[in-house]
């Protein structure tokens, strides 16, 4: 394909990306519901709470977080010695309209289960991402280069030619186009390279702040934070399930659904 050609199908599709982008009347979101344990509701919100050998765990749904569940979770020491809490430790496993497993699409050979995000580990992983958006990023104004190197040679090429004034014409149009769609697709390059980098910064301080933090809770001791469950949007029901080994196993159900709301349109 000529690089002029290959020019106009970048623009063209960073065009329709960003049309498809701003037409969104209906987002959906996932919910869940404590169906298990104690369930009260507390500030309108549905809590359950649950305990296996001294271990009480209480939880409710928070919101959908990018690719995640998240539960607002205290854990509560009711032992008479110390227990180590890892919000690691939490584990689903993905059920059906009848509670029957749901098979993992890795191996379906195997129900699908996952574990809670590690908050230790995603907070490490978070300055390899932005150096990666930044080498994206630089690819990306590389590849604008040579498309507007491209585009000035199509240009002069085609001028110096001896053309009927309809043709001049649709010259001047057709470059035209192709320099203000290149101009809106370095505007789309740095919109999503800040976009990301917002979205970063969010995800530090979500694992940073927001978290249940992997501690040592003494006899009597409590603590508090959100856990991070990946999101598997076609389950009907989670079971979760806190374990600290040869300790205790604190099991939660929760119902799950798929909520579609209308998005207000954005004036322009």
């Amino acid at each position: 394909m000529p690089l002029f050609s290959l020019f106009r199908n970048v623009v063209a599709s960073s065009l329709i990306a960003g049309l498809l982008a701003s037409c969104a009347p209906t987002v959906t979101s996932l919910r869940l519901e404590p169906v298990s344990g104690d369930v009260t509701r507390i500030d309108g919100r549905p809590v359950t709470k649950a305990e296996h050998n001294g271990i009480g765990v209480v939880a409710s749904f928070e919101r959908e977080d990018l690719e995640f569940v998240t539960l607002d979770v205290e854990i509560k020491n009711r032992t008479g010695q110390p227990i180590d809490v890892n919000p690691a430790d939490f584990h689903f496993v993905a059920l059906g309209a009848r509670q029957d497993t749901l098979p993992d699409p890795l191996n379906s050979h195997l129900a699908l289960s996952r574990a809670a995000a590690d908050p230790a580990y995603e907070a490490g992983r978070i300055g390899l991402k932005r150096k990666q958006e930044e080498k994206r990023l630089k690819r990306a104004k590389i590849f604008n280069t040579v498309l507007m190197v491209a585009a000035v040679a199509s240009d002069v090429s085609s001028s110096s030619r001896s053309r009927s004034y309809g043709e001049y014409v649709n010259n001047r149009i057709a470059h035209n186009i192709a320099y203000q769609g290149l101009a809106v697709k370095r505007v789309i390059d740095y919109k999503t390279f800040a976009d990301r980098m917002e979205r970063y910064d969010y995800e530090e301080y979500r694992w940073r702040e927001l978290a249940l933090k992997a501690n040592t809770l003494a006899p009597g001791e409590s603590i508090r934070g959100f856990v991070y469950l990946p999101k598997v949007a076609n389950a009907n029901y989670l079971a979760v399930s806190y374990s600290i080994p040869e300790q205790a196993s604190v099991p939660l159900l929760f119902r799950q659904e798929l909520v579609k709301e209308r998005q207000p349109r954005t004036r322009r």
